[in-house]
């Protein structure tokens, strides 16, 4: 501005300060008094002030609290004058009034406390801390009164003097002399420290108790001159507030994030909860606000009291909402990262209270976070539907097929699993489920509805939802169990009576384990010959030809045709080399929902036994043809009556040699036999059989199957620990088939050395008639019967000496195998392996029948 318009101002000023000191008898209105240089200076440094009021604008609370200070002094006229003012200013409206109130007011209530607190003070820098004061106090400050213009001196349009420089820091010196004086009319009574409480409570800054985020917490301004015990009370009731803010604050966040996975039905519900418990916490501030505003007594109160809400008072109210706010944050905090079953288990670990409080407050807390979790498993065990959006549910479902559903399609999630269910009632709330669910789509049933109804009462509850809440433990033990009971008895009697699983496991014991002996033997008589072929050669739609030939020749036939139906010829892959022996295999076809009993892992196994079987049965129905060819009434000494004596009696000692071979190989494989059909299948059939009377749920029936095959794979020695002693088994039976080749190349050559020897007895005629009937036979270039008599007797001595060793060969070999055989069993782990040494020790049957060296 100019120096005319800075005249002006000054000249304004002046007047305004002589109309106030006019106001007052002692007051001198001589420009050169001090008194009035140093209101002139007072006046600019109100003008200067940069500094607005920390208070929010209220002309109503200024003027009571400018009434409260007049009362509180004596001054009750002044107060009742100030009062009759402050009406009329108020009222005061149109052209000519005040529109800032509360600024005037304000304004002149500062200029009160200030000039009391500055009686003392004569220096005027304290009063003009924004001004050059030393400017003023100079021989020249007359220029600056006069309007003359001065350096140091700037003006804004809005009429605020400003400071260009500040060579000796007078600023920072006033800003301390200023910080003094703000603390001096900072002194709060405790009816404002008791409002500003209830506003932190709230979340809300107070006029004089804010937010530190230094200390993350309300606390009182350190300007604010108060007791320390006060301030310390302030900080302790305040702390209430801090907890409000988080749990209010956890709230939010989650509301926010919902429907997010990570919230979920259990976190909405526990937000639910803290809501209701925030509502009666602001049911509680409201009544301690209206208290606070309008004093009234509390409670009933002898004389003398005093009616008005104290920090004291303020700190008995508060006692209970501090127990259950810290409670609440405590538990926001633990759950912040938990949702589901996990959340409810972690909230309900609190519970465990001695605190009556604490424990009502808990259990009310925990009925309506629970509430979810309860409603998942009573229409998972009563209706066998996993409602469960956000995956907090301890039981997880996984799409799968329909044979692997009651194995791979429902499994427990021990993280979400709540400490208050034990893990053995889990265990039965997974199965009944899975129960109606294996009942609902494998089965094709609906009578576990009628069940689930059944167990609901007589448990004594509903199946409306709602029905289970958090306490009732034993009512929810109490629904499963009878839910399980019936639900599973009657999945049982599916399985037993409209699928005849016994039956069908019956079927597989008889076809695929050999129990059907007729069939058995039928079978093999018909199917060797092919099976003789090579692998590739071997046609399935003829070996399943032959297979029904069985079925029909056999007590087979009278079975259940669907159990025959499901019978069927399986090739297994092969190699170059293989015979048809090596390949051929029985299946059977194991429907929905009886695959879930027998998979393919199951069924693959029974397959393993079976060409386990099968090799024992063709190796004992080799022997058994060995055994024909060596009947004694065959071939008889008085058939060699031409043969020299060495060789006659090198023809007995080779076939005593091959009949006790055979003897030998007979026992052994006869007591196997004895000991695999009889000890271990049948012994585990009774025990199976047993166990599936006694099974509750398809798991016990599951598990007695499931014993069963390790049974019979532990005791034929197909157990892992069994290899190297089923390795060896497996080489005597190739030996024991080499044998039969060997017994029947013997048998053979002493046949056609029978029939030479019978033909050089006959008539020349009826020699010229065999001689042409045996060349028929025998087309080979030279065959024993082209030959003469010597040379007959030659030939005979060397194909006897050669079977002999080939023999003996043989027989040695088989000791040595056998007796490695032998040493293996007595250390097996399964005890029957340990007592089957008892039943192949043939010692004194081997001394009886070898012959003497």
């Amino acid at each position: 501005m100019d120096e005319e318009e800075q005249n002006k101002l000054i000249d304004l000023v002046k007047e305004l300060v002589h109309r106030l000191l006019s106001q007052s008898p002692q007051s001198q209105q001589n420009p050169q008094n001090p008194n009035f240089e140093n209101s002139f200076r007072y006046a600019l440094r109100i003008l200067s002030s940069r500094l607005t009021p920390s208070i929010a604008p209220d002309a109503a609370a200024i003027a009571e609290s400018v009434k409260r200070r007049l009362a509180t002094q004596g001054k009750s006229s002044d107060a009742l004058s100030f009062a009759d003012l402050f009406a009329k200013f108020s009222s005061k409206t149109g052209p000519g009034s005040v529109n800032n109130k509360w600024a005037v007011i304000y304004l002149l209530k500062i200029i009160s406390e200030d000039r009391k607190s500055a009686k003392n003070v004569v220096n005027s820098s304290t009063l003009l801390p924004n001004l050059g004061v030393h400017e003023l106090e100079s021989k020249n400050d007359s220029r600056v009164l006069n309007g003359k213009e001065d350096k140091q001196l700037g003006w804004r349009q809005n009429g605020v003097l400003l400071v260009n420089k500040d060579p000796e820091n007078l600023r920072d010196v006033a800003f301390r002399e200023f910080v003094n004086l703000v603390k001096e009319e900072n002194e709060v009574s405790e009816e404002v420290l008791v409002r500003d409480v209830l506003y932190c409570c709230q979340g809300i800054d107070g006029k004089y108790v804010k937010f530190n985020t230094m200390v993350d917490g309300y606390c009182l301004s350190d300007l604010v001159k108060v007791p320390r015990a006060t301030r310390v009370m302030v900080r302790k009731l305040c702390e209430l507030g801090w907890l409000f803010w988080k749990v209010r604050g956890y709230i939010s966040e989650s509301m926010d994030r919902f429907p997010a996975e990570d919230v979920g039905t259990v976190g909405q519900a526990f937000c639910a909860a803290l809501q209701d418990e925030l509502l009666e916490y602001y049911k509680l501030l409201a009544v301690l606000e209206a208290q606070a505003m309008n004093p009234i007594p509390l409670v009933s109160e002898s004389a003398g009291s005093g009616n008005y809400l104290s920090l004291r008072r303020l700190s008995v109210w508060f006692a209970e909402p501090m127990v259950k706010m810290r409670l609440m944050a405590v538990l926001v905090d633990k759950c912040r990262v938990l949702r589901g079953g996990a959340m409810a288990g972690a909230i309900h670990l609190h519970a465990q209270h001695g605190d009556l409080l604490v424990h009502e407050f808990m259990k009310r807390l925990l009925r309506r976070v629970c509430s979810p979790l309860f409603e998942m498993v009573r229409s998972w065990v009563l209706e066998g539907e996993l409602e469960d959006i956000f995956a907090e549910f301890f039981v997880v479902g996984h799409p799968v097929k329909a044979e692997s559903l009651w194995r791979d399609g429902y499994r427990l999630h021990s993280g979400m699993l709540p400490s208050f269910i034990s893990q053995s009632l889990a265990q039965r709330i997974l199965r009944t489920g899975k129960s109606i669910n294996f009942l609902r789509v494998c089965c094709d049933d609906r009578g576990w509805a009628d069940a689930a109804t059944e167990a609901a009462t007589a448990a004594g509850t509903s199946t409306r939802r709602g029905s289970l809440g958090y306490g009732e433990t034993d009512a929810l033990e109490t629904l499963v169990i009878e839910a399980a009971k019936r639900i599973d008895k009657h999945l049982l009697d599916v399985i037993y009576k409209r699928y005849k699983f016994r039956e069908h496991c019956l079927a597989i014991k008889r076809y695929l384990l050999l129990g059907q002996g007729d069939f058995v033997q039928y079978l093999m008589d018909i199917v060797g010959p092919e099976l003789s072929e090579p692998a590739n050669t071997i046609s399935s739609f003829k070996l399943a030809g032959l297979l029904e030939s069985a079925i029909r020749s056999s007590n087979a036939q009278y079975d259940d045709p669907d159990i025959l139906d499901r019978l069927r010829v399986k090739l297994m892959p092969h190699g170059t080399g293989d015979r048809g022996w090596d390949v051929f295999s029985l299946e059977y076809d194991a429907r929905v929902p009886l695959d879930t009993l027998f998979t393919e892992s199951v069924m693959a196994r029974y397959l393993k036994i079976f060409n386990f079987l099968w090799k024992l049965r063709r190796v004992e129905h080799a022997l058994i043809g060995a055994w024909k060819a060596m009947k004694p009434n065959c071939i008889t000494s008085n058939s060699f009556t031409k043969l020299q004596h060495a060789v006659k009696l090198q023809l007995l000692s080779t076939l005593r040699r091959c009949q006790v071979l055979w003897d030998e190989m007979n026992h052994f494989v006869t007591n196997l036999q004895y000991y695999i059909m009889f000890e271990v299948l049948e012994v585990s059939w009774s025990n199976f059989s047993n166990e599936m009377e006694a099974a509750k749920d398809l798991d016990d029936l599951l598990a007695a199957h499931e014993k069963y095959l390790h049974s019979i794979f532990e005791k034929s020695l197909l157990g892992e620990r069994s290899q190297s002693l089923f390795k060896s088994l497996f080489v005597l039976f190739d030996l024991i088939l080499r044998f039969r080749s060997h017994a029947d190349r013997l048998y053979e050559g002493i046949r056609e050395l029978q029939a030479r020897t019978m033909e050089s007895s006959l008539s020349s005629r009826d020699k010229k008639k065999s001689l042409r009937q045996t060349n028929d036979m025998h087309t080979k270039p030279g065959s024993w019967l082209s030959d003469g008599r010597k040379a007959l007797t030659q030939r005979a001595g060397e194909f006897l000496r050669n079977m002999e060793q080939e023999l003996d060969a043989t027989a040695n070999e088989y000791t040595s195998l056998l007796e490695g055989f032998l040493a293996q069993l007595p250390v097996q782990q399964h005890v029957d392996l340990k007592f089957l040494l008892f039943r192949l020790d043939f010692t004194e049957f081997y001394t009886r029948l070898r012959p003497s060296v």
